[in-house]
């Protein structure tokens, strides 16, 4: 496939997990893929660039990188965030603005430095990382639910912002994911086996979602072929947002 043949797309925390995976499907379907992170450690055929999403000068150094070595931005995948746990007194002030300045600011900033590189392009795209913990009560999750459903509203304020300028801007919203984060949590639980079959039984297909699940989305939404597609979050959850079903075996 080479629908983003001839175009430059940035992942943002592209050297694992869900952005890992989104830059190389972009890569194999014919874009120049860009992963930025604070771990620049990805091969061919990515490049890796290094970029702190919560430094502004980080991130312009970064974005000017891209355009100075491939004269142009077309696509942005605003993927990098981090997790927290429990409930809304669990964490005091530092840890509310370390996971809003990742998750929500970090968007902005990203955004705002390419925006001028992607007003030039005939194909631009954004695409957020939601989560299904912007829609559904997660519990211990306050911190993360309360970014992710910032990460959605800022999603459909961006389109109405520049649809007219001819650059789309979507999200996804995950549910939870096979990733090193969800494995960390796993691994440090009492007991990993019964939390990873807990999360499991919690999504109505009965398993974690992929991370090629969710770069395939990706995709999707930052691909030229969607190009009527703006303001949208694309759920990737397995049915957990709209699906109530009955147990199993009634």
């Amino acid at each position: 496939m080479s629908e983003f043949e001839g175009l430059v797309a940035v992942v943002t925390g592209g050297a694992s997990g869900i952005g890992l995976a989104t830059a190389r499907l972009l890569a194999a379907r014919g874009a120049v893929a860009v992963a930025f992170d604070v771990d620049t450690g990805v091969g061919p055929p990515l490049h890796g660039v290094r970029c702190d999403v919560t430094d502004d000068a980080s991130v312009r150094a970064a974005v000017d990188a891209v355009v100075e070595r491939f004269g142009r931005l077309d696509v942005l995948v605003n993927n990098a965030g981090i997790g927290a746990q429990g409930d809304v007194a669990a964490n005091g002030d530092d840890e509310w603005r370390r996971v809003l300045d990742v998750n929500v600011l970090g968007i902005a900033r990203v955004s705002r430095a390419a925006l001028p590189h992607l007003r030039r392009s005939p194909a631009a795209a954004i695409v957020n990382t939601g989560s299904i913990a912007a829609w559904a009560g997660l519990p211990r999750r306050a911190v993360y639910s309360a970014s992710k459903g910032a990460v959605h509203a800022l999603t459909l304020a961006m389109a109405a912002d520049h649809v007219r300028e001819g650059i789309r801007v979507n999200a996804v919203a995950p549910g939870t994911a096979d990733t090193p984060w969800v494995g960390r949590l796993l691994d440090a639980a009492p007991d990993p086996a019964a939390e990873r079959a807990a999360l499991e039984a919690r999504q109505p297909h009965g398993r974690l979602v992929t991370a090629d699940e969710v770069a395939g989305a990706v995709a999707y939404l930052a691909g030229p072929l969607s190009g009527s597609t703006t303001g949208t979050v694309l759920a990737v959850d397995g049915g957990m947002h709209g699906l109530r079903l009955r147990p199993a075996g009634s």
